[in-house]
């Protein structure tokens, strides 16, 4: 059966991914009794007097949304807010599958900026965490700021910084296989979107030097057309592409030991990868069709070729990310996910593969690695506590092994869940 066919088939067989299961037993009267009416009150009194129970007395405490206006879904652009659903609900089950996380899917009617803001504000008290999603550049970086300024939970895009994180693990895995540093490699960025731009911030954080940015007008340099560059460019600019070149793809990549794709598919084209240096790193991860196939990457002498397809090796992908971020976020009852996880989140990621097992086609682990939620979740815990974000103390490699042993009783138990 074709793949949009088997989709639509399920979609439409289950009614959507989600549903909502009980954690305790309700089978009598006395259950019933301590559940709701009379004995729901006693909890309600203890998160009375301190608002924090609420994330041990309720689902708060496990709980993010992941919320949208449906202004840039996926590849498909601004289908709306009821469209935007199904991406919503998978991101909800990959939250609760691989990270144990309990998520809900908001689709917000509204493009209004304000009224969003507004409206998540109000959410707090009901979640753990905001999961930022789909929505369009540059109105997202404006409502992640203002959301995370007004907020005292973590508010975290992941369109942007999902996808930075990735890339950057990725980009460290390849440079580590073909022995060169990250400080000294000449990187072009191709896309300046929200991921784009959360990308190249990241790689700044994490030690890069020399980094060219690109629109669709071709090189971005400080002093350029102030018209065609928003807020977050213009920061960016100040620390990227020194020397003020100028020039398209083709020109600028020539010599390049990096090329990052989050733009459009099949721009980065044989005669452009031939072009860079020797041991070339190519990570293209436009959705769903990448800016070059694995296959034509390596042909054209890539060394190291990435893309977000989950049919070819080095699959760049943020299911490798948020959900054991907010896994160790939640664990610790963090305020905030600051630069300091985002790094944390990344080494833990490159780090899982060893030296000695680093591939040309395996230089990122696989979605369904069971160690990679863990790894993040103890790394992020322990880069909030250290950055005082953090309201509770705990181990991190408690939260390695809870994370592992959650995340696995879970895969154990769906066979069991879905047969219900």
């Amino acid at each position: 059966m074709d793949l949009n066919q088997e989709s639509l088939r399920i979609h439409k067989e289950h009614n959507g991914k989600l549903a909502t299961i009980p954690k305790a037993k309700l089978v009598d009267g006395h259950d019933l009794s301590v559940l709701y009416t009379p004995g729901v009150a006693a909890p309600c009194l203890e998160i009375k007097g301190n608002k924090d129970l609420s994330f041990e007395y309720t689902c708060r405490g496990n709980m993010v949304a992941v919320i949208t206006d449906g202004t840039r879904v996926l590849g498909l652009g601004n289908i709306g807010p009821e469209a935007g659903m199904p991406v919503m609900e998978g991101k909800a089950v990959l939250y609760n599958v691989f990270g144990d996380v309990d998520a809900v899917p908001i689709c917000l009617d509204t493009s209004d900026k304000e009224k969003f803001i507004e409206t998540v504000r109000y959410l707090q008290p009901n979640f753990a965490g905001i999961n930022l999603e789909d929505i369009e550049s540059p109105k997202c970086y404006d409502i992640e700021d203002a959301l995370i300024e007004q907020m005292d939970i973590p508010v975290f895009h992941d369109d942007q910084h999902g996808t930075a994180i990735a890339c950057a693990a990725a980009l460290l895995g390849g440079l580590r296989l073909v022995k060169k540093d990250i400080g000294q490699v000449r990187i072009i960025a191709n896309g300046a979107g929200a991921a784009g731009t959360a990308i190249v911030r990241l790689l700044l954080d994490l030690g890069a030097k020399n980094i060219i940015m690109l629109n669709s007008t071709g090189a971005m340099y400080e002093g350029m057309d102030t018209t065609r560059v928003n807020r977050v460019q213009a920061e960016l600019l100040k620390e990227t592409n020194r020397k003020k070149e100028k020039g398209s793809l083709a020109e600028v990549a020539k010599g390049a030991d990096v090329l990052l794709g989050v733009s459009k598919a099949n721009l980065f084209t044989p005669e452009i990868i031939k072009g860079m240096n020797p041991d070339a790193i190519v990570l293209a991860m436009a959705n769903p069709n990448p800016e070059t196939s694995y296959a034509a990457g390596k042909e054209a002498g890539a060394r190291v070729v990435g893309t977000g397809r989950s049919d070819a090796p080095n699959q760049v992908n943020n299911v490798l990310v948020f959900p054991g971020l907010f896994r160790g976020a939640i664990d610790v009852r963090a305020r905030k996910i600051n630069e300091e996880m985002k790094i944390a989140a990344t080494h833990a990621i490159a780090e899982l593969i060893p030296e000695s097992e680093l591939r040309e086609d395996y230089v990122i682990p696989g979605a369904f690695d069971p160690n990679v939620a863990p790894a993040v979740a103890a790394a992020v815990a322990k880069a909030a506590m250290e950055t005082g974000v953090a309201r509770i103390t705990v181990d991190p490699e408690e939260v390695r092994r809870q994370t592992l042993r959650r995340t696995k009783r879970l895969r154990d138990l769906m066979p069991t869940i879905l047969a219900k």
